[in-house]
């Protein structure tokens, strides 16, 4: 555990992020998530980062936007767009990786420990540039899964890599608490509670959503 003068932040890949909890089998709880990162130092901002379908009338990951907007998350957002491939298959891209990348330069100078959940090996220049600065920088990923959600290289470059299955008793979300679906309203947002299920279609893929 770092010290409580230590200044953090946190930077959240969501689509990525999901993927890999999705890939331990387990779900986050935002809030325990928030609550682990702030007995770690000073923690002066905790961004998240995702793309949003904006044509269609009801999307299933704004809940969660607006949940996280609400309880100490700083959102980014952005529309997706879509195109269509050499094949004629209509696709949709969703990648939020400069909204990051120009986040962590602007703050890493008011910042002594920097926090990465992604595994995505873009992001090894980002964390060499930081580390160029004298802060310190925390991946937090997966090498559990089949296949591993990190990129060798970001794992190698981090000061310190910190397992997503290792963190699972502190950040997961208790599966007991989860309701039937005909239970649940699409809006409907708790404290302590977010459904994910119906977020899989969106996160499937940071770089490219299909849709068939």
């Amino acid at each position: 555990m770092q010290t409580q003068q230590e200044r953090i932040a946190i930077f959240i890949d969501g689509s990525n992020l999901y993927a890999a909890a999705r890939a331990l089998g387990f779900d986050i709880n935002y809030k325990r998530l928030l609550e682990y990162f702030k007995s770690e130092g000073y923690l002066v901002r905790a961004f998240y980062y995702t793309a949003l379908v904006d044509d269609q009338e009801y999307s299933p990951i704004r809940p969660l936007v607006d949940w996280l907007n609400y309880n100490g998350y700083t959102m980014v957002t952005k529309p997706t767009k879509e195109y269509t491939d050499s094949t004629g298959r209509r696709k949709i891209k969703g990648n939020m990786d400069i909204e990051l990348a120009v986040d962590v330069m602007e703050m890493a100078e008011t910042l002594d420990h920097l926090i990465l959940f992604s595994g995505d090996g873009d992001f090894r220049r980002l964390v060499e540039a930081v580390q160029r600065r004298g802060r310190r920088v925390t991946v937090v990923s997966t090498v559990k899964s089949s296949p591993p959600m990190v990129a060798d290289e970001l794992r190698r470059q981090a000061d310190r890599f910190l397992e997503l299955a290792d963190l699972m008793p502190q950040i997961a979300r208790d599966p007991s608490r989860r309701r039937p679906a005909e239970s649940r309203k699409p809006a409907e947002l708790e404290e302590e509670y977010v459904d994910y299920d119906d977020y899989q279609d969106e996160f499937e893929d940071d770089d490219e959503l299909q849709r068939v």
